[in-house]
């Protein structure tokens, strides 16, 4: 039976295996949905579906012939447009890089290939991924399936909305702040940013200490399969994590008794919205119903590192665009070059201060996590936001990133964290709750994530897109067998 719009990646994967669906055929219905709903979502920078129909064809070719089949054989799945795609358009969300081809494809890039998948487009980032909503002054607007008033959050706008809608079951997303975790909240998705440097970054990013590769996906178990392929150590990363790869997909398996969870619901600075936290809290009791102890961490964290994260972020963008503020400005989001100018006026004592207040964090928190499996935390202290909203109204003062308060710390530690979805408000908008696992760890997030999944399973709940529903929920009549 052909599949659903929301049918998993290990579903498909299994039905094109067993000559049940055409990859050729599932290609066509991504991209009649992808033409049905970019009008309304806006969720592709470039779509490519001359690269995707070639590795379709070619997918299908290897199931008839009995060959030995890639882990992602024949899955559609979207690449966010900071990462290479070779001959590809790379805007990275800028009219300054409007017409961009990246020269070769990133690891990540290449190995998805190399298991089989099939790669259906570019999705929308806000302008260098140095806004945590969903626009750029390249590719306009990009709207939250949930409401299309709302932003899916940044800087990895179209990969959640694009998944939470149905269009393809996962998407590689990045994340130096956050830009992972928060659109997987806003858009009811789960998104993780592994440990730092266990999936290799190439060419090298403007952020190299802070910026991530993983996955986004409609289910736990889908992320950890895009994870497993894309994780590795690669030569062209120095800091890439060598090695056997965990078995991410094997610790979806594993049952969470006995799991010391520490819970934190400002990390002892954070301002959030009471329904938020209300709905967090919720979630906990569910992990003490699986044999969990949970345990409140009165003082969270400690001081707020935002200081410390905005001087390493911007910095890194603000030196690579250097040129672009003195002699191009006006192509710039304004926004975006404010904050840049802000982080290029710190004095070089002033910088270096502050990357040495980043290893004393870094140890502090350590040293924090010791007694503890997990940290659970808000993802974001709000809800999806109306769209032109650049910092929303509870976070005056802050940045542009730094009004999430829950997700920049973790890339300054680098440990592994992600959102799963626990929740809706009142007025029908996804919920996040962060995990937050020790150096190294990200199977106690699958571990935790995937029982949480199945004792309050969301892959039944689909958004609608002016009261119509996203997702065909019921099994559509067409049989599609290869012959």
């Amino acid at each position: 039976m052909y599949p659903s719009d929301f049918t998993t990646a290990l579903e498909m994967r299994d039905s094109i295996a067993r000559k049940q669906i055409s990859p050729v055929e599932l290609l066509k219905d991504v991209y009649e949905r992808i033409d049905a709903l970019e009008p309304k979502l806006n969720c592709f920078t470039t779509l490519t579906p001359e690269l995707a129909f070639e590795s379709a064809r070619r997918a299908e070719q290897a199931v008839m012939r009995g060959e030995s089949l890639g882990p992602l054989h024949g899955l559609p799945v979207s690449v966010k447009d900071l990462i290479a795609v070779g001959g590809v358009r790379q805007t990275f969300g800028s009219r300054v890089m409007a017409d961009n081809l990246a020269a070769g494809d990133a690891p990540s890039v290449e190995r998805i290939k190399a298991a089989g998948a099939c790669i259906v487009g570019k999705t929308t980032t806000s302008e260098f991924g140095c806004k945590a909503v969903g626009d750029s002054p390249l590719t306009g607007v990009t709207r939250n399936p949930w409401d299309l008033s709302k932003t899916p959050g940044g800087s990895s706008c179209g990969a959640a909305a694009s998944v939470a809608a149905g269009v393809t079951p996962f998407a590689l997303g990045t994340d130096g702040g956050g830009s992972i975790r928060a659109p997987a909240s806003f858009c009811g998705v789960f998104g993780i940013k592994p440990q730092f440097a266990r999936v290799p970054v190439f060419p090298v990013s403007a952020t190299p200490t802070l910026g991530h590769v993983g996955p986004l996906a409609r289910s736990v178990r889908d992320a950890a399969l895009l994870l497993s392929v894309i994780a590795g150590g690669d030569r062209r990363d120095p800091f890439s994590q060598q090695g056997p790869v965990p078995d991410f997909l094997g610790a979806c398996e594993h049952g969470v008794e006995g799991m010391r969870i520490a819970w934190s619901p400002t990390l002892g600075y954070a301002r959030a919205d009471s329904e938020v936290v209300k709905i967090a809290e919720t979630a906990l009791r569910t992990f003490e119903d699986m044999g969990c102890e949970v345990v409140v961490l009165e003082n969270g964290i400690g001081d707020d590192p935002a200081d410390i994260w905005t001087a390493e972020f911007y910095a890194g963008v603000g030196t690579s665009l250097r040129h672009v503020l003195l002699e191009s400005r006006e192509l710039l989001d304004r926004a975006v070059a404010g904050v840049l100018d802000n982080a290029l006026e710190q004095s070089l004592l002033q910088y270096y201060g502050r990357v040495f207040e980043r290893y004393q964090f870094r140890e502090r928190v350590r040293t924090i996590f010791e007694p503890f499996d997990l940290l659970l935390s808000p993802t974001v202290p709000i809800p999806a936001c109306d769209i032109g909203i650049e910092i929303p109204g509870q976070a005056q003062g802050r940045n542009l990133c730094t009004w999430q308060y829950y997700t920049y710390p973790f890339n300054l530690t680098g440990q592994p964290a992600a959102s799963i979805p626990v929740g809706f408000t009142t007025s029908g908008l996804p919920v996040g709750l962060q995990m937050v696992a020790k150096t190294g760890c990200e199977t106690d997030i699958f571990r935790a994530a995937a029982a949480f999944e199945v004792a309050r399973p969301w892959l039944h709940k689909a958004p609608t897109l002016n009261g119509e529903r996203t997702g065909n929920m019921q099994e559509q009549d067409r049989v599609r067998h290869l012959e």
